[in-house]
Parts: C-alpha cells; structure tokens; sequence
C-alpha cells in the first residue's frame, strides 16, 4: 500500500536523523566519563577511545529503543499537523490499523534490541571488565610516572623517578616509601636499573641511603649503601572471582539464579520488551494540534519514556535486593505498560469519552422508557 509505503519511508528518515545525534551525544559524554577513569588511574590511557567504543556499543539497546520511539511520535504527530491522518481517517481507517506499517517498520530494530541487550551488553561490560582489571595488575614499573609519585599495585609502597630515560630501563633520582610487616623503610638513590634474575625482575638502586623505623617507635636506622636491590615482579593475571553480574552471559545469569543475577536478566529482557511498549505506546500518544507548539508531543513522550526506563532500572534494584519476583517484575511493569498503551490505543481508535460512555447509558434508559410509556 502507497500509504504504508510512505510512512516506513519517513520513519526511516526520522529514525536515522535520532540515532546519529543520540549516538553523538553518548559518545561526548562516554568519551568525557572514559577521561575522567584515566585520569583517576581506573583505564589505561592508551585503552581510552576502545572503551568508549565498548562503552556505547553496550549503550546502543538503549539508544535505538529511544530512537525508534522519537522516529515514532514525530512521524505521526507531523502527519496529524499536515492533516495527512484526516486523509487516513476519511478512507474508513482507524487509528489502530497503522500498528501494521509501523510494526513492519520496527522488528528489525526490536530484534537488534534484543539480540544486543541479551547478548552485545555483558560482552561489551565483559571487555571493559577485563582491561581494568589488566590495567590494575600491571607491574610496578608500569605503574611509575616519571615526575609523578606513584602507588604500587599492593598499595604498600609509593615510587618517585625524576625523569624517564630512553630505554625505560634506568632512571635518575629515586624515592621508594615501603610499609611491610609493622616497619617502614625509605630509600634513596642517584640512580636505578632493572635486571631480570632467574625468574625475577629487580630494581637495582645505586649510590642510596636507607631509613628503617618500626611503626609506632621513634628508633631509625639509617644506612647508605653502593647498591641495593629490591624484587618488583609483575603481578600475575588471574581471573578475577568476583565478575559483575553485568558482566555476565544471560545463560550464566540463568545458570546462577541469585537475586542480583535475577535482577541483571529481568533489565535485560525487559529493555526487549520496553522496546515492543514503546511502538504501541507512541502511536497512542502522537497527536497534533496546529495551534499547540510542535515540541509539545515530544516532550511528553520523552517524559514517558524517563518515567518507564526509570521504573526498568527500579524494578532491576528489588529483584536484586529480593524485594520482588522476578516473573512479578517482568509480567508486572511490561505487561501492565502494554495494556495500558493498548487500552489508551483503543480509545482513541474508537473515539471514546467519558461523555460518550455517560451518554450511552442515558440513551438506553430513554429509550426503555419510551417503549414503556407506548405499551
């Protein structure tokens, strides 16, 4: 049909223009939040455009279930302002029957959302996963900034290298703050080198003095010495047991059925179930008034869509706290959001008004009467 035709094609249009801000927008703002976790040590520098990558790849279930329901609500509320749903309504249709054209238009997006909040979501949240926690194990010298003061992977100990020398193996003016076992040691030294031992790696520290105290005492003992050796070896990479449940593969989520692995599959399926409300719930709120401002349809729809993702995001909390069932959940806030844009659908598909379903049982008793008054 010509006219189904027509408003895939403008959906479309509508639907690629929202993506491509909604995408700009989350990408300024993950690439702000992914400078910020360098900043404060959390990723590594060089990771700071692929975890943003990672990041809104994640976020992309989220962005088309938006874009979808914008592409919505503007199509048909500028189709009700160009008196294009007159034309609709004039050929015997009701508003109901252009659930077909855009449900044609939208399964493949609602696939995409369920394929990617099921499955691209804990991958992505995975990846990122795995590098911080690379980028936690690193070695110590991997950690030391040259001119900064830097912490060791343990915590227990501070390192300071003046400047960097071209073959990241020496280095000029080093300062080692240690805390281990109830004492504390301060080093010194002109100079350090690294060497590898056996299976080992060493900070070789030359021409140094040493300061040693025990915690809570006021002995020091100094010492200076020609050279000096302290064991650096590299943290070992290992699987980290306590992986986020939205980190998880959905069938692990289902695998281990706890409160909080409940709660990250109830987000899950219900952001693929949102994404089906959405449709139906923008065709019943689109409406169009020419005297109305042309943002105010819009707006609203967006609110709607604020208030359902927040209810998503609440509803995730008490099944994860054990406050709520996960079937409640599900059945709860998805099926009531459907019947409620298919009641208010049906409404406005059949005209219907308070005054016209208090006026229909008023004709009844009138007409009652009247057949009785003629008997």
């Amino acid at each position: 049909m010509l006219f189904h035709s027509s408003i895939r094609k403008e959906l479309a249009r509508s639907f690629g223009a929202t993506l491509v801000a909604l995408i700009t927008i989350v990408m300024t703002m993950m690439l702000i939040r992914t400078l910020g976790q360098a900043s404060r040590g959390s990723v590594n520098p060089s990771d700071v455009m692929l975890v943003m990558g990672y990041t809104v790849l994640g976020y992309l279930p989220t962005i088309l279930t938006l874009s979808l329901f914008v592409a919505v609500v503007a199509c048909l509320s500028r189709m009700y302002r160009d008196s294009e749903m007159v034309i609709w309504f004039g050929a015997g249709r009701g508003l109901a029957f252009l659930l077909t054209p855009l449900l044609r238009f939208a399964w493949p997006v609602l696939l995409v959302v369920a394929v990617s909040s099921l499955f691209v979501w804990p991958w992505t949240n995975q990846r990122i996963q795995d590098m911080k926690d690379r980028y936690e194990q690193r070695g110590d010298l991997e950690r030391i900034t040259p001119g900064q003061f830097q912490e060791s992977a343990s915590g227990n100990r501070v390192f300071f290298i003046d400047k960097d020398s071209p073959d990241n193996r020496t280095g000029n003016n080093v300062f080692i703050s240690a805390v281990d076992h109830g004492k504390e040691a301060v080093t010194s030294a002109r100079s350090a080198r690294v060497e590898s031992v056996g299976d080992g790696r060493f900070l070789m520290l030359s021409n140094g003095q040493r300061l040693e105290s025990n915690i809570g005492q006021a002995e020091l003992k100094v010492s200076e010495f020609k050279e000096y050796g302290t064991r650096i070896d590299a943290k070992t990479l290992s699987p980290s047991d306590n992986v986020p449940p939205r980190a998880l593969a959905s069938i692990d989520l289902l695998r281990q059925p706890t409160a909080l692995n409940m709660g990250e599959l109830g987000w899950r399926v219900g952001l693929a179930f949102a994404s089906l409300n959405f449709v139906v719930l923008g065709l019943a709120l689109a409406s169009g008034n020419p005297r109305s401002t042309r943002g105010g349809g819009l707006m609203f729809a967006l609110f709607a869509f604020v208030v359902y993702f927040n209810l998503l995001n609440l509803g995730q909390s008490w099944v994860g706290s054990g406050k709520l069932p996960f079937a409640a959940f599900i059945a709860g806030l998805h099926g009531g959001i459907f019947l409620l844009a298919v009641g208010w659908l049906m409404v406005r598909h059949h005209h219907w008004s308070w005054r016209s379903l208090l006026a229909g049982p008023r004709r009844a008793s009138a007409a009652s009467g009247r057949t009785g008054a003629a008997a």
